[in-house]
C-alpha cells in the first residue's frame, strides 16, 4: 500500500503567523499532538508537536556544563540550549516548529513510512507533491492498517 492511499487528506495545520495559543486550542480542540506549517502556497514548512508547546510552561533552566581548564563545556552542546531558548520565547509558529521535517510522497510505500518513523522517533509524517503538503500519517493509521493485513 502507498502513503497517498492510508494518508489523512483532511490535515489541520497552521500558519507560519499562528500565535501558540492557536496552536495550543487546534491540538486540543482537536485532540491531535501534532500538526503541520504551511505557508501561504500549501508548502510545508515545518512541524509543531504538544512537546513544542509544553516548553511555553517551563521554567527556563541552565544548561549542565562541565568546568575543564578555566571553560565551560555544554554537556548537551550549545545548539540543544539555544533551541529550548528559542521555543522558551516562541510567540508563534514560524518561532517554535521543527524545521527540519520528515516526510514522504505519496508513492511511497507504507512500510517505509513505518520506518521513518521508527527511525526518526516521530509519531506523524507529513505527506508532500511538489513540496506541497497533500496529506498526514500517524502511528495510528500505520497500526491499523498492520492490524488489517494481520487477520
Amino acid at each position: 500500500m502507498k502513503a497517498g492511499e492510508l494518508m489523512s487528506r483532511n490535515v489541520i495545520t497552521a500558519g507560519t503567523g499562528t500565535t501558540i495559543e492557536e496552536i495550543a486550542h487546534l491540538l486540543s480542540d482537536n485532540n491531535i499532538s501534532g500538526l503541520p506549517v504551511v505557508d501561504k502556497d500549501g508548502r510545508l514548512v515545518g512541524i509543531v508537536t504538544q512537546k513544542d508547546v509544553l516548553y511555553k510552561d517551563i521554567e527556563p533552566r541552565f544548561p549542565p556544563i562541565v568546568q575543564l581548564l578555566g571553560g565551560n563545556i555544554f554537556l548537551k552542546g550549545v545548539k540543544h540550549y539555544n533551541e529550548e531558548l528559542k521555543k522558551l520565547i516562541a510567540t508563534k509558529a514560524e518561532d517554535i516548529m521543527t524545521k527540519d521535517v520528515v516526510t514522504v510522497e505519496e508513492e511511497t510505500e507504507v512500510e517505509k513510512v513505518a520506518e521513518l518513523m521508527v527511525e526518526n522517533g516521530v509519531n506523524r509524517i507529513p505527506v508532500t507533491k511538489d513540496k506541497k503538503l497533500t496529506g498526514i500519517i500517524g502511528r495510528a493509521d500505520i497500526v491499523r492498517y498492520l492490524a488489517g493485513t494481520l487477520e
